[in-house]
């Protein structure tokens, strides 16, 4: 899973356990949650290994021949599409909420202090 996807379906994963606490199980929107969550599920394929010792679970490694991890995208050294510009155009787009944001938060300061 990407990492949006994921926090998506960490959030659903949240909600699903709290209808299922409170004997939702057979409720609608915990079925559809549970379809959600199977479908977030669907292209999952690997092996995780895992550590139990004294109620704690530990991850000690995980395999899957459809990783989304690319050492070579990740890689400082290897050139490839990425030009540094593209962090720029990145920043300075990313960055424009928080302009108006503080823009605007500025406008309430000085009205405040009239």
């Amino acid at each position: 899973m990407d990492r949006e996807v994921r926090k998506i379906k960490q959030g659903l994963s949240l909600k699903f356990s709290e209808l299922v606490y409170n004997g939702f199980w057979h409720s609608p929107e915990c079925e559809f949650l549970r379809e959600c969550i199977g479908r977030s599920q669907e292209a999952v394929l690997g092996t995780v290994r895992l550590s139990v010792f004294k109620g704690q679970v530990y991850i000690l490694g995980r395999e899957s021949p459809r990783s989304l991890y690319n050492e070579e995208l990740v890689s400082m050294n290897v050139q490839g599409d990425y030009e540094p510009a593209d962090a720029t155009g990145f920043i300075n787009i990313n960055s424009l909420r928080l302009k108006e944001y503080h823009r605007l938060q500025s406008k309430v300061t000085v009205k405040q202090d009239e």
